[in-house]
């Protein structure tokens, strides 16, 4: 099977982390290819930010139709366009945050989120309540790093996330921690051994889920809100999408 990893962010060292994290998990004989949009933002920490890089997600998702991708994964904690990304595809489409909180739920009764940035919390609380996981989330932390300082500064913010976990293992009463960003995929084990907690890594858990769906022959239902769009004409700069 071949799996797509799809940053939607247009950081090329991200893109690269993310793929790499896959393949150290994917099982022998999954391919794993990341990619990300020629255009968009540079890092998304805004519904703003959500909202234009949607767009290049469901461009990659229809050129990955064009070379017949087994499933997608959409590598960014907010899952941007995941619904829309559904309807373009038979192909099952995983969102990193989607897929963390299931795996969390798997191993504890409760967990909380490290995140990057505190406004971002709120978007992650949206996510809890729209996938019907608030119940299991005690808190939704940020260490305030901005995302890009994962790639530019990479041992002060890891330093400042491992905080983060330790004090959600200390005062959030958990038995997990999610970790709230793609750009979070190489950190795993290293916050794990400093903190003694499991830790759920959306890019690693999406890949798992993603070969389970394709191997138990399981695609996006085309019943319902989940078909493909109605064919329609599109104007301006939009026009390629016309049927």
């Amino acid at each position: 099977m071949h799996i797509r990893l799809i940053n939607p962010n247009t950081t090329a060292s991200m893109t690269a982390k993310i793929g790499e994290a896959a393949l150290r998990v994917a099982a022998a004989g999954t391919r794993t290819s990341a990619c990300n949009p020629l255009a968009g933002p540079v890092s998304i920490e805004s519904h703003f930010d959500e909202a234009i890089s949607a767009v290049g997600v469901l461009e990659e998702i229809r050129r990955g139709e064009k070379e017949n991708i087994d499933a997608y994964i959409i590598a960014c904690f907010g899952d941007p366009g995941l619904l829309a990304a559904r309807e373009l595809t038979r192909a099952p489409v995983i969102g990193i945050a989607e897929a963390a909180f299931h795996l969390a739920t798997l191993i504890s009764t409760r967990f909380s989120i490290v995140t990057t940035l505190g406004r971002t919390c709120i978007i992650a609380e949206h996510l809890l309540q729209s996938y019907g996981f608030a119940h299991h989330c005690r808190r939704v932390r940020a260490a305030e790093v901005p995302v890009l300082d994962l790639e530019d500064d990479g041992a002060c913010a890891l330093e400042r996330i491992i905080e983060e976990c330790r004090r959600a293992r200390d005062e959030d009463g958990v038995g997990a921690i999610v970790l709230g960003c793609g750009g979070m995929a190489d950190l795993t084990e290293q916050i794990r051994d400093a903190v003694g907690l499991p830790i759920v890594e959306g890019v690693t858990a999406a890949v798992k889920l993603a070969e389970s769906l394709v191997g138990l022959g399981l695609r996006t239902s085309k019943h319902g809100d989940l078909a493909f769009p109605r064919p329609k004409q599109f104007t301006g700069r939009f026009d390629y999408l016309s049927a």
